[in-house]
């Protein structure tokens, strides 16, 4: 159970939990009402429970791991910080034991690796009495069991909430035996009045003279014996809810309502089968990779083959309605169907795989294990095409609205760390791995680019020299703020050297996330010159004089001249 904010409250709502049996307290270092007051909720626990004598059959959860940033908390996995957030939780809670210490989120800036190795040093010194993690999926929880005694899993998981049903979290804890912590476990605060609407639930309720909440949490608890569920009780009455619902024992035929009515619960992992080991001769193929991987042109050839094509981006909406989308088809007929969307995650795949399994099909996954760098190639390109000329930021920020697939890089950074690699205990009859290559354009021309700092470098005579005179020139450069007309000068020197037509390019975009595709060495300046001219990148030359120039070339496959 959670606490409230204000102290006399807390100590009500924590003496009504504890005499009602609850045991589990679960709080953070980062809880507080106040920004700069770090473990001010893990303290009000600890004079809460002291204050109505009910702490030795406490059991006390916490978390570490985060810092504030720009007003906001984000994670902060690094070992020390770790180390020092358990410290001054175990200083906030006052000589109160922690019973479990959690990672409180992946940090995509820390090897996760560090991070978990950092609980395992809380384990050995005794510090606390077991650790575990929260908010990860089920590839990050089966890479700490490698790394340290895990004893517990914390994750969102409601009647609102299934990816960690449908992600595999609650199957691979229910496998080993690691109780499972569902917080926010009727949705959080903004959508726990949705379940007091929810028809069948509140007539299931109603039945066995419980709220809707109350039977809401049954359902959950039932899910498995490794669940317990922490509602966030502001008030005396709330906990006293909360532990009703742990006596609550729901029918056969209520869980089954309840469960259809919750989107469903995932099918066990099973042994893969052949497709030819199922019934029928058809089969459903998921075109998986990050945005900019290459799916459509791949979906492509299926259709030609006679697969329908499902596309999220064409039809809009959600995964989730796809699915619903799939299932229709196939009740209508439809034997071969090809989806080419980004299924990132276990939890949005698994969808598709019941869908096959409900209709007798075999469910392959086909992975694109395309570059970050190409694949943001392949999206700029796509942009030009849409827009004729590489657009601002503001221009696909409008646009996104209405075509998901538009996006900036950190976006697609943001994906590629979310990926989540395929596996065959998904219910994939296959996985078939496809090496990125990049077909040939042919026909295009050849260019050079030069990198505007590389003018000012002994030996630019040569470089120049060495590429095609008669080819279309790029001066190109980034300049917070800055403009084309600053490169003037640069691009007298080039036009002075060769004959062919030399041109200028700034990214104006400031440092940071990159928030555009002209900053190098995102291709998006090479490769709107290269659309304007008809050039084929990889017959082109760039100049350059940095790390930036040369990972640009590589990724451009353009030869390398480095001054």
């Amino acid at each position: 159970m959670r606490l409230p904010a204000d102290e006399q409250l807390a100590r009500d709502t924590i003496g009504a939990a504890a005499r009602a049996g609850i045991t589990v307290f679960d709080t953070a270092h980062a809880y507080t009402s106040d920004s700069g007051e770090r473990g001010q909720n893990e303290r009000r626990v600890a004079r809460a429970l002291r204050a109505t004598g009910l702490q030795r059959g406490a059991r006390i959860v916490t978390k570490g791991g985060m810092t504030r940033s720009g007003g906001a908390w984000v994670p902060d996995g690094r070992a020390k910080a770790i180390a020092a957030d358990c410290e001054a939780s175990i200083a906030a809670l006052d000589g109160l034991p922690i019973d479990l210490y959690l990672i409180h989120a992946p940090d995509p800036r820390t090897p996760w690796r560090t991070s978990v190795r950092a609980l395992t040093q809380l384990a050995d010194d005794g510090s606390v009495r077991g650790v575990g993690l929260a908010n990860v999926s089920r590839a990050q929880l089966d890479e700490a069991l490698e790394l340290a005694p895990i004893a517990a899993v914390q994750v969102a998981l409601s009647p609102l909430d299934d990816r960690a049903l449908h992600g595999g979290v609650v199957a691979r804890c229910a496998e080993l035996g690691l109780t499972l912590i569902a917080h926010s476990p009727l949705g959080g605060p903004r959508r726990a009045s949705t379940l007091d609407r929810h028809p069948e639930l509140a007539q299931i309720a109603a039945r066995h003279d419980a709220s809707p909440a109350e039977a809401a949490l049954a359902w959950l608890l039932g899910l498995s014996p490794v669940v317990v569920a922490i509602p966030g009780a502001r008030r005396p009455e709330s906990a006293r809810s909360a532990a009703r619902a742990g006596s609550l024992e729901l029918d056969p035929e209520d869980r089954a309502t309840l469960t259809a009515a919750f989107a469903g619960v995932p099918h066990r992992a099973r042994r893969p089968t052949a497709s030819n080991e199922r019934r029928g001769d058809g089969e459903i193929v998921i075109v998986m990779g990050i945005p900019g991987a290459g799916k459509s042109r791949l979906a492509a050839d299926y259709v030609e083959r006679g697969y329908v094509r499902l596309n999220r981006d064409e039809r809009g909406g959600s995964l989730r309605a796809l699915a619903g989308e799939l299932d229709e088809r196939l009740a209508g007929g439809v034997r071969r169907a090809v989806l080419d969307n980004t299924y990132l995650t276990r939890a949005v795949r698994s969808r598709v795989v019941e869908t096959a399994e409900r209709h007798a099909l075999a469910a392959r996954c086909v992975w694109l294990d395309t570059p970050l760098a190409q694949a943001q190639v392949n999206l700029v390109e796509r942009l030009l095409q849409r827009f004729g000329a590489l657009p601002t930021p503001e221009q696909i920020h409008a646009a996104a609205r209405r075509e998901p697939w538009l996006m900036l890089p950190t976006s697609q950074m943001r994906a590629l760390r979310d990926l989540e690699q395929p596996s065959l205990d998904e219910g994939f009859a296959a996985i078939e791995k496809v090496p990125f290559a990049r077909a040939a354009v042919g026909g295009g021309r050849s260019g050079v680019f030069v990198g505007a700092a590389a003018m000012t470098r002994d030996g630019i005579a040569q470089a120049l020299a060495s590429a095609d005179p008669a080819a279309p020139h790029l001066v190109f450069d980034w300049s917070p703020g800055g403009n084309a007309h600053s490169l003037g000068e640069r691009a007298a020197r080039v036009s002075a050297a060769v004959r062919g037509p030399v041109e200028v390019a700034v990214c104006p975009h400031p440092g940071g996330p990159p928030r555009c595709w002209c900053r190098p060495p995102l291709p998006g300046l090479p490769l709107a010159f290269a659309h304007a001219h008809s050039i084929d990148p990889s017959r082109c030359t760039l100049i350059g004089c940095s790390p930036a120039h040369r990972t640009l070339a590589t990724t451009l496959g353009a030869r390398y001249v480095p001054v």
